[in-house]
């Protein structure tokens, strides 16, 4: 998504709410008493009827939003087989703190991620030198334009490395604080070849593994036939900075994640994601997914 919607939504609460205010300050009780002296039924005028209509619904919507839960749906396969093409999730907003909306400032501190966590954040850009040495985020991924703005995207990932973690990653073998992280073979990756998603993972041979992140034991994808950045390289220290997490996908080799771009920042969290409520998976290839919807998720 290239445009951020909690920002549309507080935008047009202000423009109603504006509206409907200065109406009802400067020029109600003028427009009201005319329509009282002439014995013609009052009625607003139709921008301020709008306004007096639908401050109050998107009021209550960016307050949800903004502050409760927040849907968001997936639209790629960087977290399968946790996460799916077409699953529609909801993420909680207040798992972490309370954030202004369209700012994404933290105005209340309630947490912090934990090790395992899915999280979705906003998409910081990639590590890169400007023309005075110094390290910024480009939206350019070869760092050809230092200064490339970075598109406003909303990216999930599961957290991995904690501030203050020692990590080491070679392909799909993470290495945290000197112990390998525990993992166990399950057997080949089952799909639909009929979907493009589960066609790649089947044609590269992929793998589904049990893995051990803190207290959380979810699935994992792998593909030992693709390469994939090591852990540390030139955008990703061997320790964790201060306020910044290492995220990674749970389709280890097809997702571009924190060993591509750098560790995500703790002020690009927008929230945690806990429950599948719908998945659609297209008219073609099976159209509702009736099985995932309300998977809550680890």
């Amino acid at each position: 998504m290239d445009f951020d919607f909690s920002a549309i939504l507080l935008a047009l609460t202000v423009v109603f709410g504006v509206v409907w205010g200065l109406d009802r300050l400067f020029l109600y009780k003028q427009r009201k008493a005319r329509y009282d002296a002439s014995g013609e039924e009052y009625r607003d005028p139709v921008p301020v009827d709008w306004a007096r209509s639908l401050f109050p619904v998107i009021f209550v919507v960016l307050l949800l939003r903004s502050f409760v839960a927040e849907p968001f749906r997936i639209p790629s396969g960087s977290m399968m087989p946790t996460l799916d093409v077409g699953d529609f999730i909801l993420v909680n907003k207040f798992a972490y703190g309370l954030r202004l909306p369209a700012f994404n400032n933290k105005v209340v501190s309630l947490g912090e991620p934990k090790r395992g966590d899915v999280v979705v954040f906003r998409f910081p850009g990639y590590l890169c030198q400007d023309e005075n040495g110094k390290t910024v985020r480009s939206g350019d991924m070869t760092c050809g334009d230092p200064h490339a703005p970075v598109a406003s995207q909303n990216w999930i990932k599961r957290v991995v490395g904690l501030p203050g973690d020692s990590i080491e990653v070679h392909d799909s073998q993470i290495v945290i604080n000197g112990k390998p992280v525990i993992d166990t073979q399950l057997g080949p990756f089952k799909g639909n070849p009929s979907r493009a998603e589960d066609n790649y993972l089947l044609y590269n041979g992929a793998t589904v593994w049990s893995e051990q992140l803190g207290t959380v034991n979810h699935v994992i994808a792998r593909m030992t036939s693709l390469q994939t950045p090591p852990i540390p390289n030139a955008r990703v220290p061997s320790v964790v900075p201060p306020n910044c997490y290492i995220v990674m996908g749970d389709d280890r080799e097809n997702s571009e994640d924190s060993r591509w771009w750098g560790c995500m920042p703790e002020q690009n969290l927008v929230g945690k994601a806990f429950v599948i409520w719908f998945s659609w998976k297209g008219w073609s290839t099976g159209a509702v997914d009736f099985h995932r919807i309300g998977t809550v998720i680890h």
